[in-house]
C-alpha cells in the first residue's frame, strides 16, 4: 500500500470509522512500497522540495488543496467537516491537509545529527516527513522511582571515534573514566558522571536496543547482555543479565512494576528465530518469566523477526502477520489476533499506558488494497473502533497514543500525512505546516515499527517537530493538535540542531547536538504562553566533546536531572573500543 507523506490536505485517506471487525489483523509490512523513496528519507521528494521544507509542495495545490475536503473530511455520521485542504484524496478518504511530496526519508535525522538508520529486510522504505517521531516521547520523570525511556531525535554518530582516556573494562567503580574525561573541565560545564564500553560484537554487528531509566539505575541490552548501573555513580547495580543467544527485540518502555521484556534468538544460524522472551526487572536485574512465542500459521508469518509492544498490563508480540498477547506480569498467554474479515491482516501494533492500536493490511495488491486503524482491548483484544485509510496511503508510525497522533505516507503522491483522530477514532485535524521536519523515525520497511521514531514529542494539545538541517541551527515547531496549524517556533541557540527529548513540568525537554571539539546541550524551553526561550540545563563538556559525538545510533533520556545517551548497535569492529552508554550530572 502506498503510503502519505506528512503534510497532505485535510483528510486525505481517512474514511469513516467502522464498526468493530474481528480481531487479527494483519502485520507487517504489506503494502509497503516496493522500491525504496529517493534519498532514504521520510517522505522525500525525488527532487528538493521549494524553499527546503519538510513536504513542501512542488507544485501550487499540492500541499494545501484550495478546497475542503482532508483525510478524514468526507463529512459522514461522525461529523467531520470538509477540509480545507480537499483536492487530492488523502490517507482518510479525502485530501490530507499539508499534501506535500515526500521531501526525504522519515528517519532522516533532524538537523543534520547523523543518526544510522539500519534496514531490516529486503525492501526498505524511508520515511519522509516534512515532519517527525514520535514514539511519543513523555516526560523525563525518573525521580519518583518510575522507569522512563525517551529516545532522542535521530542522532547518529560515528562509531570510530574513541576515548582516549583510560577507560577500563566498565566493570569498575565508573569513576575513574570520568575523572580523566572531566579534565580540564571549564566552568559553568557539567560533569561526565560516568561511562561505559560496549561488550565485544562479532565482526558483523550486534544490536544494543533499548534505555531504561529508573530513579535507581539505567539499564541497557547490548548483544547478548543486559546490564544495569547506578545513575549517580555508574557503579554495577547487579551482575549482567547475559543470555544464551542475541537480543532481537525489546520493549520500548518499562511496565508500571518496573520491568521490561527482551526477546532473543534461538539459535546462531540462518534459520534461527526472535522468539525467546524473558522478562527483567529493572532495578534488581533478577529474571522474570520465560516464554516461546510460535509462529504464525502462514508461510509468512514467522518469528523470524518480531515486534514487542506494551498497553497496560498487555505485551503484545507482532509477528508479521498476526500477533500473540501475554499477560505482562505473569507471561501467560491472553489472546491472538489474526486476519479479520475477508482480507485484513495485522501489520503493526502501538501501546502505552491504557491504549493498544493496531494497523491492519487489507486487500493487498487488490482493487481494495488499504489500511485499516483500530483501538483494541488491551485485556481482550477486541476492537473499540476501526478506521479506514483511503487507499493509497499507509499508516506508517504514531507519534503518540493520548493523543492518537499518526504520520501517514502515500508512495504514488510523494506525500505524507499526520493527523490527530480522537478517543472513537474520528479524524480531528492534520498538520498544515509546510516545513521539512526530521523526526527520527528511521527507514520504511516492511516490517511497520508504528513506534519507532525518536525525534518527536508530543503533549495533550501540542505537536512539536524538528526541522532538518544537515548543518547549523535548526528549529523546532509546536504544532497545535485541535487546528494542525503552528503556535510558535524556537531556534536551536547553537550552530548545531536538537531535538525533543521529552515533556517536564509543562517545559519542552530538548538536546542540541555535539559536535566534535564542543559538548552537547541538554534545554528547557517554556511551552506555555509567553516567550519561547531556550533554557540551559546542562553544558556538557568540550573535553568529552568526541566521545559523545561518536556515538552510533545514539538514544537519550533525560531523567532525574541527569542526561543519558547511549547506543543502539555495535559495528563488531576491532579497531577501536566501541561505547555503550555515558552519563551527564551536576
Amino acid at each position: 500500500m502506498s503510503q502519505p507523506p506528512p503534510g497532505q490536505p485535510p483528510h486525505g485517506g481517512f474514511g469513516p470509522p467502522q464498526n468493530q471487525p474481528p480481531q487479527g489483523q494483519p502485520q507487517g509490512g504489506f503494502g509497503a512500497p516496493q522500491q525504496p523513496p529517493p534519498q532514504g528519507e521520510f517522505g522525500a521528494p525525488q527532487q528538493p522540495p521549494p524553499q527546503g521544507g519538510f513536504g513542501a509542495p512542488q507544485q501550487p495545490g499540492y500541499g494545501y488543496p484550495q478546497q475542503p475536503p482532508g483525510p478524514y473530511a468526507q463529512p459522514g455520521p461522525y461529523g467531520q467537516a470538509p477540509g480545507p485542504y480537499g483536492q487530492t484524496p488523502g490517507p482518510y478518504g479525502q485530501a490530507p491537509y499539508g499534501t506535500h511530496p515526500h521531501p526525504g526519508a522519515p528517519g532522516k535525522p533532524p538537523g543534520g545529527k547523523k543518526r544510522t538508520a539500519l534496514i531490516a529486510g529486503a525492501v526498505a522504505v524511508a520515511l519522509l516527513l516534512v515532519g517527525g517521531t514520535v514514539y511519543a516521547v513523555t516526560s523525563g520523570g525518573g525521580d519518583d522511582g518510575k522507569p522512563v525511556a525517551h529516545p532522542s531525535g535521530d542522532t547518529r554518530h560515528s562509531a570510530t571515534a574513541s576515548p582516549s582516556a583510560d577507560t577500563g573494562d566498565g566493570e569498575g567503580d565508573g569513576r575513574a573514566d570520568a575523572e580523566d574525561l572531566n579534565a580540564g573541565r571549564k566552568p559553568g560545564e557539567a560533569k561526565v558522571l560516568w561511562y561505559k564500553p560496549a561488550p565485544d560484537a562479532p565482526g558483523n554487528g550486534a544490536d544494543a536496543p533499548g534505555l531504561w531509566v529508573t530513579g535507581k539505575t539505567a539499564v541497557k541490552a547490548a548483544y547478548k547482555e543486559i546490564v544495569g548501573f547506578r545513575v549517580a555513580d555508574g557503579t554495577p547495580a547487579w551482575a549482567p543479565v547475559t543470555l544464551p543467544h542475541e537480543v532481537c527485540a525489546v520493549t520500548k518502555r518499562a511496565g508500571a512494576d518496573g520491568r521490561i521484556v527482551v526477546a532473543y534468538m534461538n539459535g546462531t544460524t540462518d534459520r534461527a528465530k526472535c522468539n525467546q522472551l524473558q522478562q527483567i526487572d529493572l532495578d534488581t536485574g533478577k529474571k522474570g518469566w520465560h516464554a516461546q512465542v510460535a509462529d504464525g500459521t502462514g508461510l509468512f508469518d514467522s518469528t523470524r523477526s518480531i515486534e514487542l509492544t506494551l498497553a497496560g498490563q498487555t505485551l503484545m508480540v507482532g509477528r508479521d502477520m498476526s500477533g500473540t498477547a501475554y499477560d505482562a506480569a505473569t507471561g501467560k498467554k491472553r489472546y491472538d489476533l489474526k486476519k479479520y474479515g475477508t482480507d485484513c491482516y495485522p501489520a503493526g501494533y502501538a501501546g502505552d499506558g491504557g491504549r493498544l492500536v493496531q494497523v491492519a493490511s487489507c486487500g493487498a495488491g487488490g482493487a481494495k488494497e488499504r489500511d485499516e486503524i483500530r483501538e483494541l482491548d488491551p485485556a481482550t483484544g477486541k476492537a473499540k473502533w476501526t478506521r479506514v485509510v483511503t487507499k493509497g496511503w499507509r499508516a506508517e508510525r504514531v507519534f503518540s497514543l493520548n493523543p492518537l497522533v499518526v504520520y501517514l505516507t502515500n508512495r504514488d503522491k510523494k506525500a505524507w500525512n499526520i493527523s490527530t483522530l480522537d478517543h472513537r477514532g474520528r479524524f480531528t485535524s492534520e498538520v498544515k505546516v509546510d516545513k521539512k521536519f526530521a523526526p527520527g523515525c528511521g527507514f520504511l520497511s516492511l516490517n511497520r515499527g508504528l513506534q519507532n521514531c525518536q525525534a518527536v514529542a508530543v503533549d495533550a494539545r501540542t505537536l512539536y517537530l524538528p526541522t532538518e538541517s544537515t548543518t547549523g541551527a535548526n528549529e523546532i515547531i509546536a504544532i497545535g493538535l485541535a487546528d494542525g496549524k503552528e503556535k510558535w517556533r524556537v531556534k536551536s541557540p547553537l550552530a548545531r540542531p536538537m531535538t525533543p527529548v521529552g515533556l517536564q513540568g509543562g517545559n519542552l525537554i530538548a538536546y542540541a547536538d555535539a559536535a566534535y571539539t564542543q559538548g552537547g546541550r541538554v534545554l528547557s524551553i517554556p511551552t506555555g504562553s509567553g516567550a519561547h526561550r531556550p533554557t540551559t540545563l546542562l553544558r556538557n563538556p568540550d573535553g568529552a566533546a568526541k566521545i559523545e559525538n561518536g556515538f552510533f545510533d545514539a538514544t537519550t533520556v533525560w531523567s532525574g536531572g541527569r542526561f543519558f545517551i547511549a547506543t543502539n548497535r555495535l559495528s563488531g569492529q576491532d579497531d577501536s573500543e566501541e561505547k555503550l552508554m555515558m552519563a551527564y550530572g551536576e
